[in-house]
């Protein structure tokens, strides 16, 4: 995989999953695929791990089955808002070349605290930052 393919990737992903967060809540977000790409049970590069999902025979994601919400939710995966997209490129690209501790505590998923997945009851709780509550 090509370094700028798993960049834009995850500037997607913290797109469209933390845009509205912090920094810190949009590092985290990145972190956490990159948790899964080195985790066994996950694939092995970011833009693998963000667009898995469950697909029809076509290909296509089924809607709503998706590791990251946004990819099957039905809307369009275009960013609109060119800043938003902008600096979550910048903090890729910080990322990937510089690193930082693991906010996460090496977590692999995380949800919004509006919401209580089922796999929240059995995955150990790290952290929380903004809106976003982590696991392990």
């Amino acid at each position: 995989m090509m370094l700028f393919e798993a960049v834009l990737c995850l500037a997607l992903n913290i797109y469209f999953e933390a845009r509205d967060q912090t920094v810190e809540g949009r590092v985290a977000v990145t972190q956490v695929v990159m948790n899964r790409v080195v985790h066994p049970d996950y694939p092995d590069n970011p833009c693998d791990v963000v667009y898995q999902a469950e697909v029809y025979p076509s290909g296509h994601p089924v809607k709503y089955r998706c590791q990251f919400s946004w990819f099957c939710d039905g809307k369009s995966d275009e960013p609109v808002d060119y800043q938003a997209f902008h600096d979550a490129l910048v903090i890729v690209d910080f990322l990937v070349f510089n690193g930082i501790e693991d906010v996460t505590q090496g977590a692999t998923h995380y949800h919004s605290i509006h919401v209580t997945p089922e796999w929240s009851t059995w995955k150990r709780r790290t952290v929380q930052i903004g809106d976003h509550i982590f696991y392990k």
